[in-house]
């Protein structure tokens, strides 16, 4: 058992939730409080009703998640944020969030982690945000095609690949989630490849005009990576159990 105002201070600085910039609404760090101590922690991707409901069935004390619970803003409690809000409260179970901060981190990361899970030798940084840079880059030696299937290995699902860059891939980049807009960056910092979540239709013109392989391989399933490794991460600090939730979306 460790106090939750421990367990808050110590993610506040461990993942720098001051110091990284990101969206409007991500409201980064502890976004409810419990009475004050936790036990077990579920982690998730997101804290939807569904997620919510199971970590509290499951008896945890904190839910650990990448997307929280206040992206409209500050609307009333009534409806699904009431729906969300009252359980948590009733079975007292703190959740807290990181967004932009678990995705660029250089040991539990989205991005960081996905990329050593595919073999990738991390050399740096790229895609800046806001002063901060979300993405990782580093090295393979792979036909796009093996990178492809070790990617839907990983993933668990088959990846949607834009086969227009070099057929063997050498540097390939990571941004975990709704990153079909950073294809341009990816370019720019010179990469053969870049993997990322999602993106709009045009983005299959981005990649084919500016000769790159993009490989898709769902939101979802791309930021994963991060909650379970930040729990595993405060299991050892703090002698937390912790269980994973999973909820995908297929998106």
């Amino acid at each position: 058992m460790a106090e939750l105002r421990a367990v808050v201070e110590y993610l506040d600085g461990y993942l720098d939730i001051g110091g990284v910039p990101d969206y409007e609404g991500a409201h980064n760090g502890l976004q409810v409080a419990n009475s004050g101590s936790v036990g077990r922690v579920a982690a998730a991707v997101d804290a939807s009703e569904r997620t919510i409901a199971e970590a509290v069935r499951r008896g945890c004390d904190l839910l650990l998640v990448h997307h929280g619970l206040f992206w409209d803003g500050g609307s009333p409690v009534t409806g699904r944020r009431y729906r969300k809000l009252q359980p948590l409260l009733t079975a007292d179970v703190a959740v807290y969030s990181a967004h932009l901060p678990l995705d660029v981190h250089a040991e539990v990361g989205n991005n960081a982690v996905l990329a050593r899970e595919l073999g990738v030798e991390l050399e740096g940084r790229f895609g800046e945000y806001r002063g901060a840079d979300l993405g990782w880059w580093g090295r393979v030696e792979l036909k796009r095609e093996v990178l492809a299937a070790r990617l839907d290995e990983t993933l668990g699902g088959r990846v949607r690949m834009l086969a227009f860059g070099p057929e063997v891939v050498r540097t390939v980049g990571v941004i975990t989630g709704g990153g079909g807009s950073l294809i341009g960056v990816a370019a720019t910092a010179g990469l053969d490849a870049y993997i990322t979540g999602e993106g709009a239709h045009h983005t299959y013109f981005d990649a084919e005009e500016l000769g790159m392989n993009v490989f898709y391989g769902g939101h979802y399933a791309t930021e994963t990576w991060g909650v379970k490794a930040l729990a595993e991460h405060l299991e050892s600090r703090f002698g937390l159990e912790w269980e994973f939730i999973d909820h995908p979306t297929g998106l």
